[in-house]
């Protein structure tokens, strides 16, 4: 079995030779130009595509492919794939669920603990020679609200509660049953609640700005948010309003809603941690992350169910 998979990703290429091993052929096209050639000289070999989710898959694309079967994406988010165009042609579509969400927890973490504790202004004031012994707020047994309680919010409620001992509050759809978490019905009522707020929820419209200017209102002068999923999910104007006037206390974001830009108000600011979408991202996380697009492609070229489908 030889098939065709249009690589569109440039994060898992250490990875990829998996696939090769495996039998599929490879026309990698990780830039835009190298894209637009792909489908153009290519359009009728393609079986499948490997994208993430900001990269997606539009609609256009997708009736340029003639023999595309299976859309893979990697990571938990597919909110630029067409996923209308795909079901009108019956094509397959799977996602990464799960498979970065260890990685994603440590990253989130890692921001949480860097913006309270305020280590990277500790450090570089370090470097500059100078000795400024600020007093931090703990981590410890602070309250943590989670929008989102998929794979990578359960791996975050799990560190932060055994680790940290912070009382774990989420909001999703419904509430989750046999979880010693407390569900909210609402952002707002999530964030009135807590004390940092993380938001781990898949992007998309049907999430576009669930942390508005309200729900920052309800978080409060004292409260921090956290950002590992997608951009699109938090007001950034509202955000950057509410850090400058201190309406917040702090911000430590991994996503942005123009990459790889990020908004001068944003770096101008001190009570923010920025880092450029990189929590997904370990070796670890890729190999996981190549081996499910394995696993999802076999599985479906032999005729059988996917492991991670997704549904329109």
């Amino acid at each position: 079995m030889h098939k065709t998979i249009l690589v569109l990703v440039e994060t898992v290429d250490a990875y990829l030779p998996l696939l090769e091993q495996a039998g599929y052929r490879l026309i990698r096209a990780p830039s835009p130009e190298l894209r637009s050639q792909a489908i153009e000289h290519h359009a009728g070999t393609i079986d499948a595509v490997l994208t993430r989710g900001p990269l997606g898959l539009s609609a256009a694309e997708i009736t340029a492919l003639p023999a595309l079967q299976i859309i893979c994406v990697i990571g938990a988010g597919y909110e630029q794939v067409d996923l209308a165009a795909a079901a009108a042609r019956g094509i397959t579509v799977t996602n990464g669920a799960g498979a970065n969400a260890a990685a994603v927890a440590d990253h989130a973490l890692a921001l949480l603990l860097a913006l309270l504790r305020d280590i990277p202004r500790a450090d570089a004031s370090t470097r500059r020679g100078e000795w400024n012994r600020v007093i931090s707020p703990s981590v410890s047994g602070k309250r943590l609200g989670i929008l989102g309680l998929g794979a990578v919010g359960l791996a975050i409620a799990k560190r932060a509660n055994l680790g940290f001992d912070m009382p774990i509050s989420y909001h999703s759809r419904i509430a989750r049953e046999g979880l010693p978490y407390t569900w909210f019905d609402s952002p707002v009522a999530l964030a009135a609640a807590v004390d940092i707020l993380l938001v781990a929820t898949p992007g998309g419209a049907a999430t576009r700005h669930l942390v508005d200017a309200q729900v920052l209102h309800a978080l409060g002068a004292e409260g921090y948010l956290v950002n590992i999923a997608r951009a699109s999910v938090v007001d950034t104007q509202a955000l950057v309003s509410a850090l400058q006037q201190g309406r917040l206390a702090g911000a430590a974001l991994d996503v942005f809603d123009d990459e790889p830009a990020v908004p001068d108000a944003l770096k101008a600011l001190g009570n923010t941690v920025l880092t450029p979408h990189v929590a997904g991202q370990s070796p670890e996380a890729a190999r996981d992350t190549v081996e499910l697009v394995l696993r999802n492609l076999q599985a479906f070229f032999a005729g059988e169910s996917v492991l991670t489908p997704v549904r329109p």
